[in-house]
């Protein structure tokens, strides 16, 4: 069963997919991945390499193969250039977790350094083998400062580092032009300024939920999250 609402239940069942951002994984999404599965929704985390845009959205549509029913689109942080670049025709809708959209034409890099940043996010550089690391205690500083310490140690040590083909090849037509969005706006995200949130959000033209939320939210907030894919979710199960 895909949805519950004031006792009306549907028997098609939708799945979430969960796609998760630069410096994380699929266990990011844990706290999220619960409830809705306790829900009856088909849940998936799709691993992303992180070695390139293009090869980040062939293994989110190998992901997508493999979900059943209508799908319901997540992403956080980085991954929402991801979700905009896959044509998936299952995906019916789109939820941005604190996501960067660029439109098209433009690159992640330059939709993330759009306005000045937080004063306490670091500076990156590649390392040898062209590949940027967060570091450790970014995780406290900016990453989600609202986690618990060992919260945060956990996202450091299973942090995935980010290629810079990930944010400087220009997207194509995204799918939030054509799909119904939704996004989560962290009004305390240190990562990704709420100014440059919101400007996405409006120029998607999404349904927003503003919250003072930090950058992690399906760690620091998951109900927050969860309801928002449930929102979301009412517009994909049919009636």
């Amino acid at each position: 069963m895909a949805y519950e609402e004031e006792g009306e239940m549907s028997n098609v069942k939708t799945t979430v997919v969960l796609v998760h951002g630069a410096w994380a994984d699929g266990s990011s999404w844990a706290r999220v991945i619960g409830p809705l599965k306790a829900r009856g929704f088909g849940v998936l985390a799709a691993p992303l390499p992180l070695t390139s845009l293009r090869g980040d959205v062939a293994a989110l549509d190998r992901t997508l193969e493999r979900a059943n029913g209508p799908v319901v689109l997540a992403g956080h942080a980085y991954a929402g250039a991801v979700v905009g670049e896959s044509r998936a025709e299952k995906t019916k809708a789109l939820v941005y977790v604190t996501a960067l959209a660029p439109d098209e034409g433009e690159t992640v890099a330059e939709l993330f350094n759009r306005v000045e940043h937080d004063p306490r996010a670091p500076k990156l550089a590649p390392d040898s083998n062209g590949l940027l690391w967060l570091p450790e205690e970014s995780f406290a500083a900016v990453f989600a400062q609202d986690a618990t310490t060992e919260e945060q140690g956990i996202l450091a040590a299973t942090q995935r580092p980010l290629a810079a083909d990930c944010i400087t090849v220009p997207v194509s037509r995204p799918r939030w032009k054509d799909l119904p969005t939704w996004f989560l706006i962290a009004e305390r995200d240190r990562m990704i300024p709420s100014e440059t949130q919101r400007f996405m959000a409006e120029r998607m033209g999404a349904r927003v939920h503003a919250r003072a939320l930090d950058h992690t939210p399906s760690v620091t907030a998951p109900a927050a999250v969860v309801a928002i894919i449930l929102e979301a979710a009412r517009s994909v199960v049919p009636s």
